[in-house]
């Protein structure tokens, strides 16, 4: 979704306000909502405050996000402030760390509404990109680069490939030609500023792994498709499985690509390796009884959430340890006839907006419930069902390999009860695996690159 459609020059400014009170009143001022007359200030601005009261809207990287959905005709209202000392609110302290606050209005018929609040947030853990919004000085050249941020327009120049890159794309092409391949995957993190391709692939789908928004898109015409995915591994191999995992969900990819991969270490500006993989080969377990990677009633943008905040816990683990966890995505109805509750469900209740995966503000609760025993129960449109649910399918017959636990043979067992799949992270080795039909694939390995 290109949210830099819905901001408005004139809906952002720099706040006068010391207390977030005040600053959620500023914000709507700037919002012209005399056209809808269902719309009223003083009841929206209690609302915004009820529901901060509720659960907090700081997001981190000194960005708030309140946000609330309306009776409107039009989609989406978005008005932002900036703010240099941090607000003031209930006596809580990490208000004080609020640097801009982005106030979202969604009508109540606003298609994509939670995939616009993951679109915010997947900004707002751009570091770089939060980086060019803090280097803007005056409040015009804030509103310029905040809808170049948000339109993805990078924040540099591409650089020029040496005569080695250049040497690496030519043989990556000849490679790609000669083996027969379909498609090119190029990792985007290895160039700041984007990538320089030209008409080396124009005889190929080319597909960019890409952290960042703007990461690739220098050349739009060039790119069919762009994966997010962070690289906490520093194997490469493991990160394509879960690009090429995230390319078949999305209808990408198919079974019978063979796909020529172009990378080399992040930031570094210089490409060092070609990689042929036959994706059928690769993911044969996962392939062999159905062609479809993903259960019927699961989302592919589920699957990249839940994996998402799987490698993060892999890698940060929780308060300085490392914590195992297993979520379950699927038919809910059905995975509950294989579980149990071992704690009274946190998620009954709320409605399943507020308690869906692909809600921003679920992520630290997530990883919070994580530390406690017992598996995720996700539904397939992302909305979180239970945690700490014990899992006890029949104990179907898989081959596992010497040294995973309980966690990875309950995802083997519930995956061939019950069409759904399951992401595992090892408390011991930090491994992510994913589970289908009793199969594995190892998706993060043990070797993981540490902040």
């Amino acid at each position: 979704m290109r949210i830099d459609r819905y901001i408005a020059k004139n809906r952002v400014i720099d706040l006068k306000s010391t207390n977030f009170k005040s600053a959620l009143s500023e914000l709507l001022d700037v919002c012209d909502l005399s056209s809808e007359k269902s719309l009223h200030k003083k009841r929206l601005h209690s609302e915004l405050l009820d529901r901060e009261k509720q659960m907090t809207t700081y997001l981190g990287n000194g960005v708030c996000l309140p946000h609330a959905r309306v009776k409107m005709q039009r989609s989406y209202m978005i008005a932002v402030g900036r703010c240099s000392n941090g607000l003031k609110y209930d006596g809580q302290e990490e208000y004080n760390e609020i640097r801009y606050v982005f106030l979202l209005l969604a009508a109540n018929n606003a298609r994509n509404y939670l995939y616009s609040l993951a679109s915010l947030a997947r900004v707002f853990q751009n570091v770089s990109q939060m980086q060019r919004l803090e280097l803007a000085e005056s409040l015009r050249e804030f509103r310029d680069t905040l809808k170049a941020v948000f339109g993805g327009e990078g924040g540099q120049l591409p650089r020029r490939h040496n005569r080695f890159n250049n040497l690496i794309l030519k043989e990556a092409a000849k490679i790609a030609q000669g083996s027969n391949c379909t498609a090119v995957l190029v990792f985007g993190d290895t160039f700041g500023g984007g990538i320089e391709l030209g008409n080396t692939f124009k005889n190929f789908k080319t597909v960019l792994i890409a952290q960042g928004t703007s990461d690739g898109l220098v050349e739009r015409n060039n790119i069919a498709a762009t994966l997010p995915l962070r690289a906490f591994s520093n194997n490469r191999f493991s990160q394509l499985r879960s690009a090429v995992l995230i390319g078949l969900t999305r209808g990408i990819f198919s079974s019978k690509d063979r796909i020529c991969c172009v990378g080399g270490l992040p930031q570094s500006n210089q490409f060092d390796s070609i990689t042929v993989v036959d994706v059928e080969r690769e993911f044969h377990t996962m392939l062999f009884r159905k062609s479809e990677m993903l259960p019927s009633t699961v989302k592919p943008e589920v699957i990249e959430r839940v994996l998402a905040i799987a490698t993060e816990l892999a890698v940060e683990g929780r308060e300085g340890r490392p914590i195992g966890c297993l979520f379950a995505l699927g038919d809910a109805e059905l995975i509950s006839e294989y579980t149990k509750p071992l704690i009274l469900n946190p998620f009954y209740g709320y409605k399943d907006e507020d308690r869906n995966i692909l809600n921003p503000f679920m992520d630290e609760t997530v990883k919070e419930l994580s530390s406690i025993d017992g598996a995720f129960i996700i539904r397939g449109d992302g909305v979180l069902v239970s945690a700490g649910s014990l899992i006890h399918a029949p104990d179907y017959n898989h081959d596992l390999p010497s040294g995973l636990g309980s966690r990875h043979a309950a995802a083997a067992a519930i995956t061939q009860a019950v069409d759904c799949l399951c992401i595992v992270v090892s408390g011991s080795s930090g491994q992510v695996t994913l589970f289908r039909q009793g199969e594995m694939l190892p998706l993060i390995e043990k070797t993981l690159l540490q902040k």
